[in-house]
């Protein structure tokens, strides 16, 4: 009886550590989206002074002089919303089938194909770039979404991880099942596969739209025009604007303004996060 307390207050004790360094992570994860909000509610004058915890009233004002200022916001806004959701709906859509059929198919160069595949996802985006920036200049699309868009289809990343998460939750046997009755290929990757895949979806929807939202490199590189770009780039002019014109209170709304809609993401999909995630990364 002895060992058995000994042995439940050892996982109480374990227990109260793991809370009380979770509750250490969630404040210093969380906390510096406090300071994001309280700064947006300061203007610059007050931000110059120092940081303070409690908000200040001119959050109106710094919003009013963004809308009224001479970059889109709406426009990136919605421009950085069109080039996120599509990115993220196609690359995983492509990249799960790219890993079903490697999954499903036993083909001859399938394990050369896979190493191919994770060889690409090991190329950092800045190597290729002056490549691809050729490429779209021949193509003559420059300040257009389409290099933004098309190219997500192949996501190494999710690729791999999906394939990871088909070894552990697609057994093939459900497959055949739908063939036996006379499921065409895409019927059965759309109907049933797809359905058993939510979880993974979720997950890397949540993790292709946020990197899509935050990128700034490539369309950087490709939008010239103010009405084109998306946030990431607006919100480098607004931080680069001369001396008069620069204002903290105003920069630091419109950082908080583009990433509402990555929360908004966020909440509607996290409740797959732990689940997917753990599937994901556990191979059966």
């Amino acid at each position: 009886m002895k060992e058995k307390k000994e042995k439940g207050l050892s996982i109480g004790t374990r227990r109260v550590i793991a809370y009380i360094t979770l509750i250490v992570i969630t404040f210093f994860c969380l906390f510096w989206f406090y300071v994001l909000f309280i700064n947006a509610t300061r203007s610059h004058a007050e931000l110059a002074k120092g940081f303070t915890p409690f908000p200040s009233n001119k959050l109106v004002k710094n919003w009013v002089g963004v809308i009224h200022g001479t970059l889109p916001l709406v426009n990136g806004l919605i421009n950085s919303a069109v080039v996120a959701t599509l990115s993220g709906l196609l690359g995983i859509y492509f990249s799960t089938m790219t890993a079903y059929a490697l999954h499903a198919y036993d083909f001859k160069g399938r394990k050369a194909i896979f190493t191919y595949i994770l060889m690409i996802m090991m190329i950092p985006s800045q190597v290729t770039a002056l490549g691809f920036y050729q490429l779209v200049l021949n193509m003559k699309l420059e300040n257009s979404f389409i290099p933004l868009i098309i190219p997500s289809i192949a996501a190494p990343v999710t690729f791999y991880y999906m394939k990871q998460y088909m070894e552990s939750n697609l057994p093939l046997s459900l497959v055949e099942a739908a063939r036996i009755d006379g499921s065409g290929e895409f019927n059965t990757y759309n109907k049933v596969v797809l359905p058993l895949m939510k979880p993974a979806l979720a997950v890397q929807m949540i993790f292709a739209f946020v990197g899509s939202w935050n990128n700034y490199f490539i369309p950087a590189l490709i939008l010239h025009e103010d009405k084109k770009k998306t946030l990431p780039i607006l919100i480098a002019q607004l931080r680069s604007a001369d001396f008069l014109k620069f204002d903290m209170g105003q920069v630091y709304v419109m950082i908080a303004f583009s990433i509402l809609p990555v929360i908004v993401v966020y909440i509607f999909l996290s409740r797959f996060i732990v689940g997917g995630v753990a599937a994901g990364g556990v191979k059966g």
